[in-house]
């Protein structure tokens, strides 16, 4: 059997490489086609407190429409799309998991059947959607974010930089919370690995039903342990990131509102700098969920590869991997 690609992004690559490239390009038209609707709701505003003429109100308006339904369509294309990849390539990790147990013999060997099912069953699935978006999801997110800064920049540079001074602030607790985060996301996936062993492995010499029970309760507490630790630092991040949107927003009325005082900015600039910001939040957030899902698809990508080539670069790599306390 051909060996495992070593990383999960040389196995989209090697499995999907064509298809990314087409969700690339749908991911560039998605993202330029951002600064519309908040560009839109600021000359709509600006129109209405200023000249009053309501036929331009209303061309503004169908603009709008239009936009949005051409921009939901390529989304909805892309997502499809997407989706679609995702089940082929956790269909391909299947199949190739249960051809390795057939290559394996007859020979039983209850810790790799164990694996085995572990991955069939729960693995794979993960795995493959983390595929789907392996290079379309940062490509949309990030280029969503320079497009609205860039935006809010040349809009208001003032406000834009104190908006994203308040998004900064988020790179002092991410990083180190989504790494406590994939350290038991690791423990969790050994744990349910030795779950599937446990309930078809026998009892061995020495071992009675009692200590087999114990043993598996054992395990399951400790997943759960690790589930709660994963919630609860998992929702701590999500509230620190909601606050500093917030205060954001909090940023954006107070010197807006100063300046329209002053007369010195427009209402419309106002309302297009909260939706920016909105813009922002959503984007920036699915980063960070794809940086944490990208950090634990990589563990058990190769925790799945080691299970098919056990003496391969991936192997040792889950290993230590593995052994990261």
């Amino acid at each position: 059997m051909q060996g495992m690609p070593r990383s999960v992004f040389a196995y989209a690559r090697a499995t999907s490489g064509r298809h990314q490239l087409f969700l690339g390009a749908l991911a560039v038209a998605i993202f330029l086609l951002t600064m519309g609707p908040p560009e839109l709701q600021r000359r709509i505003v600006n129109s209405a407190l200023r000249s009053g003429e309501f036929e331009r109100i209303a061309w503004l308006c169908a603009g709008y429409g239009a936009l949005v339904l051409g921009a939901g369509g390529i989304k909805m294309v892309f997502n499809v799309y997407r989706g679609w990849l995702g089940e082929s390539a956790v269909r391909d990790l299947r199949l190739r998991v249960y051809g390795h147990g057939i290559a394996r013999g007859d020979a039983p060997d209850l810790e790799a059947e164990g694996a085995d099912m572990s991955i069939i069953l729960s693995e794979a699935e993960p795995v493959g959607g983390f595929v789907a978006v392996s290079f379309s999801e940062p490509l949309m997110q990030i280029g969503t974010l320079l497009t609205v800064f860039g935006y809010m920049i040349v809009l208001q540079p003032w406000i834009a930089a104190f908006s994203i001074v308040l998004f900064s602030v988020q790179v002092l607790f991410i990083p180190r919370i989504q790494r406590m985060i994939n350290r038991r996301a690791a423990a969790r996936i050994q744990t349910m690995r030795a779950l599937s062993g446990a309930m078809i492995d026998d009892l061995g010499p020495g071992q009675t039903p009692q200590h087999r029970q114990r043993a598996f309760h054992e395990r399951v507490d400790r997943v759960f342990a690790l589930n709660i630790e994963i919630l609860w630092r998992k929702y701590i991040m999500n509230f620190l990131m909601n606050l500093t949107h917030h205060l954001g927003v909090i940023g954006v009325l107070l010197v807006g509102g100063w300046l329209i005082v002053e007369d010195r900015l427009e209402i419309g600039t106002v309302v297009a700098f909260i939706t920016g910001l909105r813009q922002v939040n959503d984007p920036w957030g699915d980063l960070v969920n794809y940086l944490r899902e990208m950090a634990i698809s990589q563990v058990k990508y190769r925790l799945i590869a080691s299970a098919l080539d056990p003496l391969g670069e991936p192997a040792r790599e889950a290993g230590v991997a593995a052994a990261t306390p």
